[in-house]
């Protein structure tokens, strides 16, 4: 087999990056797998091999190499097509509703709401169409769908308890946590879900969906605890559910990366206040003092803010076909 080589520059990668968030933005896919294709040679891939991954032919990636050498970058911009034009016939869009309304699950995706990243996933490997993500909503609203979410109001809350822990009980745990030269570390989990989580979905406007529960549940989890005065991150990531004995030997495994003394603040959730629990903190009490937050006060617990740019950054608009893909994305 003759190995082809193409040398790219890093100027010219950069200017190809570039090129390929034009490209996507456009929602043009053959100037996306043009691009594509160019960057992944300048990797060593074989032509036969990218031609494979973009199911093209061998020639098309020739003739591709062939645009890049002579214009450059901008060589491989498209040109007006002939062919099908990138957008749903009436029939298609039709077809496309009646799998929407099915829901994920129908359509051999795991999960339960539907996500714009899925559903550009669906309509490129149903019609071969390629759009933007940040078209999908638009497409969807011209079909009659909207964005819905089902919602939780907590009736629990205690503002007056949560004002009293705040001008009180913080004041003093902070002035400890001085006196001492602790870690003075928030505590709290996060789940990110494979299946989905019960929240927006698309579906016909007017009509509130309503979502079955299979019991079969997979996610990410991670435990995680942030420094209050220099934001140092302690982590651990796992595919157990949480439990006191995890949460047991993360605290463990945390004391055994410090000598300093630790307050811990974490939330009322059972396995951190169950008996082996109680019986572990006072096994530890000389290194570690726990607090607990108000009831029904995250939005006291810095490390909530991590958690929520995590899953803006990171998992949000996108779509995990494998569970190691969502591990991988997570860390």
């Amino acid at each position: 087999m003759l190995i082809f080589k193409l040398k790219v520059s890093k100027p010219q990668c950069n200017d190809l990056l570039e090129e390929l968030k034009r490209a996507q933005r456009s929602g043009d896919l053959r100037w996306v797998n043009r691009i594509l294709a160019i960057l992944a040679l300048a990797e060593e891939e074989t032509v036969e091999k990218v031609a494979k991954m973009l199911r093209v032919s061998d020639e098309a990636v020739r003739q591709w190499i062939k645009r890049f050498l002579v214009g450059g970058v901008i060589g491989l911009r498209s040109k007006k097509s002939p062919g099908r034009p990138s957008k749903l016939t009436k029939k298609q869009k039709r077809e496309l509703a009646d799998v929407i309304e099915a829901g994920p699950a129908a359509a051999g995706f795991v999960g339960n709401c539907w996500r714009s990243p899925m559903i550009q996933h669906l309509i490129y490997e149903r019609f071969r169409v390629f759009y933007s993500v940040h078209y999908i909503s638009q497409l969807l609203k011209n079909m009659g769908f909207s964005y819905q979410k089902a919602r939780f109001v907590s009736d629990h809350l205690d503002e007056a308890a949560r004002k009293q822990w705040l001008d009180e009980k913080w004041q003093a745990i902070l002035a400890e946590g001085k006196q001492k030269q602790a870690l003075l570390l928030f505590g709290d989990e996060a789940s990110f879900p494979h299946w989905g989580s019960l929240s927006y979905t698309w579906a016909r406007k007017g009509q509130q969906p309503t979502i079955k529960t299979s019991g079969k549940r997979k996610g990410y989890k991670v435990l995680g605890l942030i420094d209050y005065f220099t934001g140092r991150f302690f982590y651990k990531c796992q595919e157990e559910r949480f439990n006191s004995e995890t949460y047991m030997t993360y605290l463990s495994e945390v004391l055994a990366q410090t000598k300093q003394h630790i307050v811990l603040i974490q939330d009322g959730a059972r396995y951190h206040t169950s008996k082996a629990m109680k019986a572990f903190f006072e096994q530890h009490k000389e290194r570690l003092t726990v607090y607990q937050l108000p009831s029904y006060s995250p939005d006291y617990n810095p490390i909530e803010k991590l958690w929520k740019k995590i899953k803006e950054k990171g998992t949000h608009l996108h779509h995990f076909p494998t569970f190691d893909d969502l591990k991988n994305k997570v860390q």
